[in-house]
């Protein structure tokens, strides 16, 4: 077994790790989401954790870790008699992105359980994390069931497993801790909503931290034993200090004045429901545990409020994550209790020290976001009508129609196209190719019906083999990767649209964020077309890139649709079942170059042919229109829509849709 890096030694990243030692000691508070870039020691610092969590004490051959003094009643390994038992260190357990939901909450035996009325189960992931850490990384790829099922089994401290009619039930109580990468997606904010604190990472922007991260690492390296040797002492002084807050902690006292500083503090930020209130108390009564007080203190609220409300702030991706401090301090101060000490405690965490409590003045101040442009909002074309403009400010996005790719597709869960997935309505039955996940029971009976007989069934039982069990086929939905080409030329801009246009994309950005899709931006604008966002599952960075969009100049429409073809192409080799769903995003205008017309229709053709999923969005105005978009509709095989009714609350569109209901129901007659 590897010597993990010690968790002391973690050059930095203080929040980071007094997030963790506060799920350590109480492990109610619910778990920490750690958000940051590539290579910011977040897997370094969780692995590191679990060397300091002390060890538990097992029943012998309970593959739930039961505690001997106090074993689980409902254990499927039980029952146990109260008693002696072995001592083993905490573990921690990874769940992988690709696991799939029997490897998470374990597997049922259907065919013995149907057969003979036996309960065979195998333990999963959650059962083998009990009592220690559970440890997900890039939490914001696993898909959503998966999640929902992760976070439901932290909060009830138990997994159940159901499978027509039959249920095991276990103890599942861990540390969870989650690491995300946010340019590749975030979670919805329901699911962020549901761990308990979150911290922002970076790397060190300080020459002489960056210098000892390095020394420390290639240390490591060189000799993991000796490294971990030299900072054995401050390792066993945490571990002590761990024992020490979790013995403390049910003595320590949260008075009226700190609860009320916690409810006006939740109340003043506007966080949605009582979690977020609940979640401070037991972080705030957790610091005061950690620095050896049984009161807590205003302090131990204010860095409480700093882990847990600013994932809970976020409405949708495009909110900046963070605090505001003034506002926090202002709302403290207008509700402290008079009678708390107004003198903090030096020894309580905000003191400084290679054990991970830093003061609440190194609290996170959000992740850096991208700053909006001081554009004017005209977006008026150059006298010469091809000079480049300033970026223009999108205007208010709104709920969107749906749009779906037709057919029946295999790709990733999600919430935008019918597709056969392992969760929905079911459809049918077949043969389970495989281990069976999903009994279809009524197609099971009638499969081992007529062998009874034969099979020398007696009394009222249903004999029942491997070879009956029938799968149930389920329809769902899908995810798709949505690929916006945006006309970014001069025709966009002279007509005072491009706010209007942005504003319409942005809108699709949050469906596609809703609906879990991919997305990806293609822009065109004078001699050529650019890929400005390769397909990613970060729709927050596609709408910072649509903001800074700067516009004019002419417009190579056949270089946008051929630029679009190139990365569709790209994308099927990396993920084959995910379809597409192309946006042209357009007034249909076509212009520099030899025959830019004709060019735009054959690359229009070529999109076509492959069968690719198509939707133009028609931005033309005015009282005169040349219904550029509708004829590059009909090249592509794609609907046409205007930006009015692109709106899922259009009058214009609901009088189209009767319409094309009607036409429809005239030529079935």
């Amino acid at each position: 077994m590897s010597t993990p890096f010690p968790f002391t030694a973690v050059v930095g990243q203080d929040d980071l790790r007094l997030a963790l030692l506060l799920n350590a000691v109480s492990p109610a508070v619910g778990g920490v989401l750690v958000r940051g870039e590539k290579g910011t020691a977040k897997s370094t610092a969780v692995r590191a954790l679990s060397a300091l969590l002390p060890a538990v004490d097992v029943v012998p051959g309970c593959r739930f870790s039961c505690a001997p003094a106090a074993p689980d009643p409902g254990c499927p390994d039980g029952p146990h008699e109260p008693g002696a038992g072995a001592r083993r260190p905490a573990r921690m357990v990874e769940l992988p992105v690709g696991a799939s939901e029997d490897r998470l909450v374990g597997a049922l035996d259907i065919e013995r359980a149907l057969a003979e009325g036996v309960k065979a189960f195998e333990p999963g992931l959650l059962a083998e994390a009990h009592r220690g850490i559970l440890y997900v990384d890039e939490v914001n790829l696993l898909h959503d069931h998966l999640v929902d099922l992760l976070l439901d089994a932290a909060a009830m401290g138990a997994s159940y497993v159901e499978r027509e009619g039959v249920s095991v039930r276990h103890a599942a109580r861990f540390l969870l801790v989650g690491t995300m990468n946010p340019e590749e997606g975030e979670l919805r904010p329901q699911l962020l909503d549901r761990f308990g604190l979150t911290v922002e990472v970076s790397a060190s922007r300080e020459p002489d931290q960056r210098v000892e991260v390095v020394r420390r690492r290639l240390a490591h390296d060189a000799d993991p034993e000796a490294f971990a040797a030299r900072w054995a002492e401050e390792e066993a002084a945490v571990r002590t200090r761990i024992v020490a807050a979790r013995e403390l902690l049910p003595s320590v006292r949260l008075g009226d004045g700190a609860l009320r500083q916690i409810a006006a503090t939740c109340a003043a930020f506007e966080v949605d429901g009582m979690r977020a209130d609940i979640v401070m108390a037991r972080t705030a009564t957790a610091l005061a545990a950690w620095a050896g007080r049984t009161d807590v203190l205003a302090e131990d609220v204010r860095q409480a409020a700093l882990l847990a409300l600013p994932h809970r702030r976020r409405r949708n991706p495009f909110d900046a994550p963070g605090l505001d401090e003034d506002k926090l301090d202002e709302t403290l101060e207008e509700f402290g209790d008079p009678d708390d000490d107004p003198d903090p405690d030096p020894g309580g965490p905000g003191g400084g020290g290679g054990d991970g409590q830093p003061s609440p003045d190194d609290a996170p101040q959000g992740g850096d976001t991208a700053a909006r442009p001081e554009a004017g909002e005209s977006g008026q074309p150059a006298a010469s009508g091809a000079g480049e403009q300033q970026a223009v400010r999108a205007a208010q996005p709104f709920r969107t129609k749906v749009l779906t790719v037709p057919g029946l597709g295999d790709g990733a869960a999600g919430r935008r196209s019918r597709a056969r997935t392992e969760h929905g309505r079911t459809t049918g039955a077949r043969r389970p190719r495989g281990a069976l996940t999903k009994l279809h029971l009524a197609a099971t009976v009638q499969a081992a019906a007529p062998h009874q007989r034969a099979r020398g069934r007696s009394g009222r039982g249903l004999v029942v083999r491997r070879d009956d069990l029938r799968q149930a086929t389920r329809e769902g939905r899908e995810g798709n990767l949505v690929l916006f080409v945006v006309d970014a030329s001069g025709s966009m801009a002279a007509r005072q649209r491009m706010a209007a246009v942005k504003g319409a994309v942005l809108s699709l950005l949050l469906d596609a964020y809703q609906r879990r899709d991919k997305v990806g931006l293609v822009t065109f604008r004078g001699s050529a077309a650019e890929v400005a966002l390769p397909p990613t599952s970060s729709v927050d960075a596609a709408a910072a890139r649509l903001e800074s969009l700067p516009t004019g100049g002419r417009t190579p429409l056949a270089a946008g649709l051929l630029k679009a073809h190139d990365v569709l192409r790209i994308e099927r080799l990396r993920d084959p079942a995910r379809r597409a769903l192309v946006v042209v995003v357009t007034d249909g205008r076509a212009t520099g170059g030899a025959e830019p017309v004709v060019l735009a229709g054959r690359a229009a053709g070529l999109l076509a042919a492959e069968g690719v999923a198509s939707v133009v969005v028609d931005c033309e105005s005015g009282p005169v229109r040349l219904g550029l978009a509708g004829r590059l509709a009909e090249e592509l095989g794609a609907a046409a829509v205007t930006l009015d009714e692109l709106r899922a609350d259009s009058i214009t569109g609901l009088v189209r849709d009767v319409q094309g209901t009607q036409r429809t129901a005239r030529r079935a007659a």
